[in-house]
């Protein structure tokens, strides 16, 4: 007598379909990884910017565990005597205004703060607001742009319409107007949304014009003759894409919206409750640094902006030159 084997359930089999799936998917996105990798370990003003990049992130990270070791000065701690310690809670022998020395490698400001303390944990809050309101203005820009240039038509002229309003005003002044409006109650969130919202526009033309291109492609034929449905196309077919693009201008965002944070805050609008290297900057020129002597106390904010700034610009350029085979080729 022949036993018959009774089929494997249902379930069991989607889980290994599932399975299968998830490893292939995992196999295809090494494989671009690596080949990406490849690709940036020829560009050398890429790996320059990432070397740039990867400093202020270790600066950023490590602030905290260099503070508790003892190894950083707390930035709000008042310095008082000749060797530049923690002042008790009376500040009679505070060491205001003090020079460059072998205790504080910076000086000194108005109230006795060590400077490079305060330059060193100034980097994460100007990398939070970087990377904070490039998320913000790519996903706004994104969505726009994804929207308006799929679905054409009436949603098109309208959000393209929105779009020509904020091109049309510059960067800052819709930045200063927005923070004259709501920037002194906004907090750190919604002051991070104000640089944001100033910096969508163009992603979203940017984004808007690759979507017609990719949407007259073969593959969005065939997902239109299956019968794919427009939400599904634009998110699962068009924006896997486009996302190259994206991120290539994401980065550059970022160079974008730590400049924009130092003028506002230079110009007397830093954000509420956080200590960057713009609020440096307007505290050296509000408290005289270059008539006391501190010249260290604005240039040294400065060459980080300018580092971080380069840093970013040169990887995006790099990432963009990469993900656009015309460029790379000439």
């Amino acid at each position: 007598m022949v036993l018959e084997r009774e089929p494997a359930p249902l379930t069991g089999r989607k889980d290994a379909i599932r399975e299968s799936l998830l490893w292939v998917r995992l196999a295809s996105w090494w494989h671009r990884f690596r080949r990406f990798a490849d690709v940036f370990r020829d560009s050398r003003l890429g790996m320059i910017g990432l070397f740039i990049l990867l400093a202020f992130t270790f600066m950023a990270l490590s602030a905290p565990i260099l503070t508790s070791a003892g190894l950083l000065r707390n930035p709000d701690a008042v310095l008082c005597g000749a060797d530049f310690h923690v002042c008790p809670t009376s500040g009679i022998d505070e060491m205001d205004y003090a020079p460059p020395n072998g205790y504080v490698w910076l000086g000194t400001d108005q109230r006795g703060h060590d400077l490079f303390s305060r330059l060193w944990w100034g980097t994460q809050n100007t990398l939070l607001i970087g990377f904070m309101a490039s998320a913000l203005s790519m996903g706004l820009g994104t969505f726009v742009g994804m929207v308006s240039g799929y679905y054409g038509g009436w949603v098109d002229e309208i959000l393209m319409r929105i779009v020509d309003f904020f091109l049309v005003l510059p960067t800052l002044v819709l930045a200063l107007l927005l923070m004259g409006l709501f920037g002194r109650t906004a907090g750190l969130v919604g002051y991070i949304t104000i640089i944001g919202v100033t910096l969508w526009a163009s992603t979203a033309r940017l984004v808007r014009a690759q979507v017609l291109s990719l949407k007259q492609r073969q593959f969005i034929e065939r997902a239109r003759a299956i019968g794919a449905g427009k939400t599904r196309i634009v998110w699962h077919h068009v924006f896997p894409n486009a996302f190259s693009l994206v991120f290539a201008e994401a980065i550059l965002t970022i160079a974008v919206a730590i400049l924009t944070e130092a003028f506002l805050s230079f110009i007397g609008f830093p954000p509420p409750g956080a200590q960057t290297w713009g609020v440096m900057i307007e505290y050296a020129n509000l408290y005289s640094a270059v008539q006391h002597g501190l010249v260290w106390w604005i240039v040294a904010p400065g060459l980080a902006i300018v580092a971080v700034v380069l840093g970013f610009t040169l990887l995006g350029y790099a990432l963009d030159e990469i993900f656009n085979p015309r460029l790379r080729r000439r």
